[in-house]
């Protein structure tokens, strides 16, 4: 136990000292406004149909938001099209999620994610980094876990590259811990034409708000001998 902690300082302290590039410092957040822009306003026809749908197709507001936690851990309120029935509680694991007809569309083509280039936008996240998830994560992950708040969530990270939800919640971390510790414009890249061919996988799809207290609930007791 004392050799795996001493391991484990020492990765945080790599992380925290290594060099930052051009591209992370100015690069990163620059393409992320470009893009945004770009891909907005070419889609903001698609977005005013999927409003549209959201609004006929069932009660409640267009967006769904949610309390994520961003770099260095600190709480934004994340945005996507509304997937789900109003009156879901994305809390109680103990019920499945209840599904719109459209929201089924928009979850399994990730449409319902455009909204995110707002927070990216804001400089709450970023095209390329590790998924926001919601705080009880950062709340119940030791220090080296927490490493991968380090950088700005994205759309899209490594872990989605190389199988979203398919992967477990430890395999997620450690790619993402792997991410934050070379991050650059090829790799950035690498990661969106993965994304594109993952997202073709059904087996990698949302895993839901049980699988989501699976994993809390792993890290939990994983860390409590910390």
């Amino acid at each position: 136990m004392k050799s795996r902690r001493f391991s484990e300082k020492l990765n945080v302290t790599i992380i925290k000292n290594r060099g930052k590039t051009i591209y992370e410092i100015l690069g990163k957040r620059i393409l992320d406004i470009i893009v945004s822009v770009i891909i907005l306003i070419a889609t903001s026809p698609l977005m005013v149909l999927v409003a549209v749908a959201i609004r006929l197709d069932s009660k409640g507001p267009i967006l769904f938001q949610q309390q994520r936690s961003g770099i260095d851990g600190k709480v934004f309120m994340l945005k996507k099209f509304r997937s789900m029935t109003a009156n879901n509680n994305v809390y109680d694991a103990s019920q499945k999620d209840e599904v719109t007809r459209i929201g089924k569309f928009i979850r399994r083509t990730s449409i319902d994610e455009i909204p995110q280039l707002v927070n990216v936008l804001n400089g709450e996240m970023s095209l390329i980094g590790p998924r926001p998830w919601l705080p009880e994560y950062f709340e119940n992950m030791n220090e080296i876990q927490r490493m991968r708040y380090s950088v700005r969530p994205g759309l899209t990270g490594l872990a989605q590259a190389r199988g979203r939800n398919a992967l477990g919640i430890i395999e997620k971390i450690n790619c993402d811990l792997e991410y934050v510790q070379k991050v650059s414009l090829v790799g950035d890249f690498k990661i969106v034409f993965l994304t594109l061919k993952t997202m073709l996988d059904e087996s990698s799809l949302d895993i839901g708000k049980f699988g989501i207290q699976e994993e809390i609930e792993f890290l939990k007791r994983q860390n409590r001998t910390y």
